[in-house]
């Protein structure tokens, strides 16, 4: 009797998407995004180390930092429009050397003038602010959409590792090199910021007429307008000003007192904060690989995870307890960015998602500031407990009510196909 021969459909079917990790074009991305990520984290730490060696005065540091984060909010909402303008890539270029000019001229000045060196953090922040929204958008140029989820997952293990790498570095080169040398070195790190990473995709589509274009004004509203269209993506602005502006900025301020008085040592401090940043770095390593049937609903609990930090620092536990909280905060932290990010960059209209992008990173940045001005006073007046307990309480449920808004449970409006 004839058989019928067996099909072979099945054999022709399309290999798994190819590891982001093995994608040039994406390394390159990955190596600049890596350089600004340890740029930021070690500046910080220098100027620290101008202070101890009384190059500058506690109040000129404070002044300074803050002339960054000013540069860093004015810059990224006219960064969002310039990489929605125009090329991604130049975006990138231009601001990293601007971040990379303000290296020697915070040099110049330490020591001799606080207005050059203020002046310089300002072109620093102001670097740093422009090119986030670009590498953002340049991200989703570089990755198709079936290994996005990993690329967002392989940069925000990048921005981890810098924040334990760049200090530590820092301090090891600190036994070296002066001060201003090591200025110099972050200047360098910008410049690789600057200059590794390769053009993205060409997503404009063929030759169009040239059309006038509207203001900033007119483009940054356009911006607005669009992230209005996704409930999803306002929901989660929400949620990350509760958890950003009360939690995070309650434990800043909340952490290092109860370390020093009911622990009686430091160790719990830089216990804790280390191990939020591995936990951070082992949620981005899980969401790399996993795709929740939920992922907007998966992402939410995951935000409201960093509740533990707060709640951990309001009980008399053990210290082990609260490193074991701050760990599991930051496994929740990177189980909500990566999929917020990817879901971002796939929903969001391309020619308008830096401007989206720069609205994320200026709510997040921006009311960081004003939750950690007002956590101290409220402290101060109501008692760490009370505060903490409101704090945990709002890191809790405005995720949970966030994630009740339509097209939360797969930020979309339908559930994205997995690529597993």
């Amino acid at each position: 009797m004839a058989t019928t021969p067996a099909p072979t459909a099945a054999k022709t079917d399309a290999p798994p998407p190819r590891s982001v990790l093995r994608d040039p074009a994406f390394l390159r991305l990955w190596a600049g995004t890596t350089a600004s990520g340890l740029a930021t984290w070690a500046l910080p730490f220098v100027l620290g180390l101008a202070v101890l060696h009384r190059d500058l005065g506690a109040a000129g540091l404070g002044l300074v930092l803050a002339a960054r984060t000013a540069g860093f909010l004015a810059a990224v909402a006219v960064g969002g429009v310039l990489a929605d303008r125009h090329s991604r890539r130049a975006v990138v270029l231009w601001s990293a050397l601007a971040a990379a000019a303000a290296a020697p001229l915070l040099a110049a000045g330490l020591g001799r003038s606080l207005v050059l060196m203020t002046a310089a953090a300002a072109l620093a922040g102001a670097g740093q602010g422009a090119c986030r929204p670009a590498f953002q958008a340049l991200t989703a140029e570089t990755v198709e959409p079936a290994r996005r989820q990993q690329a967002n997952a392989a940069m925000t293990m990048a921005v981890r590792s810098s924040t334990l790498a760049g200090p530590a570095l820092t301090a090891l080169l600190a036994a070296f090199l002066d001060t201003g040398t090591l200025l110099l070195g972050i200047g360098l790190l910008w410049l690789v910021a600057a200059l590794v990473p390769g053009r993205g995709a060409d997503t404009a589509g063929p030759a169009a007429e040239p059309t006038p274009r509207a203001g900033f004004r007119a483009e940054f509203l356009e911006g607005i307008r669009e992230a209005r269209r996704h409930p999803w993506f306002l929901a989660g602005l929400g949620a990350l000003v509760a958890v950003i502006a009360l939690g995070y900025s309650a434990t800043s301020v909340a952490l290092p007192l109860i370390s020093r008085d009911r622990y009686g040592t430091e160790w719990v401090l830089a216990a804790a904060m280390t191990a939020y940043t591995l936990g951070a770095l082992g949620g981005a390593l899980v969401i790399a690989r996993r795709r929740p049937r939920s992922q907007g609903w998966a992402a939410f609990a995951g935000l409201a995870a960093y509740g533990f930090a707060p709640l951990s620092l309001m009980l008399p536990v053990h210290p082990v307890v609260v490193v074991a909280a701050y760990a599991v905060a930051g496994i929740g932290i990177e189980l909500f960015n990566v999929p917020w990010f990817t879901a971002t960059q796939r929903e969001v209209a391309p020619d308008k998602l830096a401007r989206v992008s720069s609205l994320d990173f200026l709510v997040s940045y921006g009311l960081a500031p004003v939750g950690l001005a007002l956590i101290a006073p409220a402290v101060d007046a109501f008692g760490v407990t009370a505060v903490l307990a409101v704090c945990a309480a709002a890191c809790f449920l405005v995720p949970a009510a966030a994630a009740l808004v339509p097209t939360a449970r797969h930020f979309g409006r339908t559930a994205p196909a997995t690529a597993d």
